[in-house]
């Protein structure tokens, strides 16, 4: 049995690295967890509702599962059961989508900003125990196209203001994380 989960976490890693079964196994596999999962589930991607299902097959019974892109909302509510996000790397995605950067939609910019600056500030102020996987994605190559550019170095941006928000960062690597902070 694992030791209640008190404090707030940022598991970053390359994908495949293991991070959402290391954030999983540090939430309590034993305790009450409210999973928010950021995805979306399109008819259109079999291969991506293979991957949610593997995720929610792998999840105890009795975690609670909350799909929603309120974070701020999650992680503000008074509660002491503790809060796991997989992932802020898929919820970015959707925020860029819904603010319409992909089209340079106007507004897109100060959308998204809002959006990243309320997550942050939710993170900042939370009091329940919350742990938020995300992936590190400024390691390999510079990507070719602008809009990947983009997202990598928003993506960057996020962690990096999540990481000083919270208590405790850890990197995954092959399954083993390391305490960076």
């Amino acid at each position: 049995m694992s030791e209640p989960l008190t404090a707030r976490l940022l598991v970053l890693g390359g994908a495949r690295s293991g991070k959402s079964t290391f954030a999983e196994e540090r939430a309590g596999l034993d305790s009450a967890v409210d999973y928010l999962a950021t995805s979306e589930v399109r008819d259109d991607d079999p291969e991506w509702i293979e991957r949610v299902r593997l995720h929610r097959e792998r999840r105890p019974a009795h975690w609670a599962t909350i799909e929603t892109l309120d974070l701020a909302g999650e992680l503000l509510r008074e509660t002491g059961t503790p809060l796991l996000i997989d992932c802020l790397t898929v919820w970015l995605t959707r925020q860029m989508d819904r603010a319409g950067i992909w089209d340079a939609r106007p507004g897109c910019d100060e959308a998204l900003k809002a959006a990243v600056d309320e997550a942050v500030a939710a993170f900042a102020r939370a009091t329940r125990p919350a742990i938020a996987v995300s992936n590190e994605v400024g390691q390999g190559l510079v990507p070719a196209d602008a809009g990947s550019r983009r997202f990598r170095d928003e993506m960057g941006i996020l962690n990096m203001r999540v990481a000083q928000a919270v208590d405790e960062v850890w990197f995954c690597t092959a399954g083993i994380g390391a305490r960076l902070k």
